[in-house]
């Protein structure tokens, strides 16, 4: 188990005073078996009460209302969690699952819904094609096919960071050869879709005391990955970017359909054309026996 302590400041500047719309914002980590919150702080300037609910998929959405003109806004989200992940996790798949092709239950084809159609079009099936060339066989080890598609991912594609915000499509990803850890888990996702498994974007983030992980700056960072449902181990994660499987190092704040879904901060504001001048987020995740500043991605 480890104990860490992750800050996420987004300050947004402009020319001038401006009116800021409703801001949505998801910073905070989804609690389960393995990750359990301790505390958060959550300090928005200009001052705003955060209004918190859930959405439709479980996720801590808060909507921050402002009634004053600014010309800087500054979310600063401070959260303490401990996270007990395996390195090296086995999981329990139902014998129906063992062996890919294999049926869902109509309850679970029900509640997953759309989580297993695609949401990127793919006239010419290209994607489709791409996806069931990591099929070897009829049926063939469902686990070995989804890891090969994880690594399949890396293999294909050259991880860039990004910093213009939005996400490329599957069919964009595997033409330019390269993308960012969303670009990653989008074509994870849609390629398991089109193979049949129901699957949902993660959001949160990446712990890299080692520094060895792609997507990281310095100890931690903004991160998304992807999971996907397989019967009797429930939702397993699978990082395409890392080539990892399971949640080790990983800290999810929100699930979804979509990634655009789950975007940590959004929102708009009303003034001139040439009012906004930057934005900036610095992050940083880091457990009890490291130190550091938060850091620029």
């Amino acid at each position: 188990m480890v104990t860490l302590r992750i800050q996420h400041k987004t300050t947004y500047r402009f020319r001038g005073l401006v009116s800021l719309s409703p801001h949505r914002l998801m910073l905070r980590p989804r609690e389960s078996r393995e990750l359990r919150l301790a505390s958060q702080n959550l300090t928005i300037t200009p001052a705003a009460v955060p209004e918190w609910a859930h959405d439709v998929f479980g996720n801590a959405v808060a909507v921050a209302n402002f009634t004053t003109m600014t010309d800087m806004l500054v979310i600063d989200s401070v959260v303490n969690i401990s996270l007990d992940t395996a390195d090296w996790p086995i999981f329990a798949i139902a014998a129906s699952a063992i062996s890919y092709p294999f049926r869902y239950s109509a309850d679970e084809w029900t509640d997953l819904g759309a989580l297993t159609i695609a949401q990127y079009p793919d006239p010419a099936d290209r994607l489709q094609k791409w996806a069931r060339g990591f099929v070897r066989g009829s049926p063939t080890d469902t686990l070995s096919l989804l890891k090969d598609l994880n690594a399949g991912v890396a293999q294909r594609i050259q991880y860039q960071s990004r910093e213009v915000e939005g996400t490329q499509s599957p069919n964009e990803t595997l033409d330019r050869g390269w993308g960012s850890c969303r670009d990653f888990a989008v074509l994870f996702a849609e390629a398991a879709r089109k193979l049949g498994f129901g699957t949902r974007i993660v959001s949160g983030y990446l712990h890299d005391p080692n520094h060895d992980r792609l997507g990281s700056a310095e100890a931690g960072s903004t991160h998304a990955w992807a999971e996907v449902f397989v019967p009797g181990a429930g939702w397993i994660t699978f990082d395409p970017t890392n080539r990892s499987v399971g949640g080790s190092n990983l800290i999810p704040v929100a699930v979804a359909r979509d990634i655009s879904q789950c975007t940590p901060v959004s929102g708009s504001f009303f003034g001139s054309s040439d009012s906004f001048l930057s934005m900036d987020v610095a992050v940083s995740v880091t457990s009890s026996s490291e130190h550091a500043e938060p850091s620029t991605a």
